[in-house]
């Protein structure tokens, strides 16, 4: 049934969100400030009926071809797989998507597929049943500035709530994956450059060698950061420019992180 069909939706963590009030708002229409593409800026709505469902991808899911059968059901059916369609809706519904990560590391040797994996076979999927592209009404996680800008306002935040009187200057990012949290952070870094007075001045990628990139990583599963001929991990909707995948800092891990920021603020103990 339609309603177990639901549930397994949210027991896969694909979860699929019914707004059934009435409401004044454009057709589609998210709430402020969440609508937005995967640089941060505002991304175009797309038409869809008030009341209509939306497709909310947070992570991979346990039983993958479950999970890609009953979105791709809902995408195609706008909304009421239980009744089918002749022919699928286009624009489908809104699909919002956190997490583009190709591979994450695990206690096996070799990276595991992660959910940006997992949203290259739905895309795969949906553009092979109908011959179009899925779109993306947003997509956040990083290397989306829409989730460091937000980060940075948290930390802001804490700092208000601590008394701190002193702005936050300098700000570090350590990760273990070049694609995201390296990439992510030198855009961040870059767009930091194009803001006034008040907000951050920097933000330092560290990448450590415990996770996805490691030295001594063998082929081309995880490419060395801006070598020549690397293959792009990072989610289709991000662009790719290659020298963001530099690392300002490469430490063996996370405590050699954590002494090489005391020492870049003065505080090494």
């Amino acid at each position: 049934s339609f309603e177990e069909m639901k549930c397994s939706l949210l027991m896969t963590n694909m979860i699929v969100a019914f707004f059934e009030k009435k409401s004044t708002a454009p057709r589609g229409a998210l709430p402020a400030g969440l609508w937005t593409g995967p640089n941060g800026r505002r991304a175009a709505q797309p038409a869809c009926s008030a009341g209509s469902p939306w497709v909310l991808l947070l992570g991979e899911p346990v039983r993958w071809e479950t999970s890609l059968q009953l979105i791709t059901d809902v995408l195609l059916s706008d909304g009421n797989p239980g009744t089918g369609l002749a022919t699928a809706p286009y624009p489908h519904l809104p699909v919002l998507a956190s997490n583009t990560d190709l591979l994450w590391m695990a206690e096996a040797k070799m990276p595991r597929f992660g959910h940006g994996t997992f949203l290259l076979c739905l895309e795969a999927i949906y553009r092979k049943l109908t011959g179009r592209e899925l779109h993306y009404t947003g997509l956040t996680g990083k290397p989306s500035l829409l989730t460091y800008r937000y980060a940075e306002g948290l930390l802001a935040r804490q700092a208000a709530q601590r008394g701190w009187a002193a702005p936050i200057r300098s700000l570090y990012a350590v990760g273990d994956n070049p694609m995201s949290d390296v990439y992510g952070a030198n855009l961040f870094h870059q767009h930091l450059q194009t803001q006034q007075e008040g907000a951050a001045r920097s933000c330092a990628s560290i990448l450590v060698c415990t996770g996805v990139y490691g030295p001594q990583a063998p082929g081309p599963t995880v490419p060395a950061p801006g070598s020549e001929g690397s293959p792009f991990h990072g989610h289709r909707d991000f662009g790719f420019r290659p020298e963001l995948l530099q690392a300002a800092h490469v430490v063996s891990d996370l405590h050699e992180a954590v002494q090489l920021v005391l020492r870049k603020e003065g505080w090494a103990l």
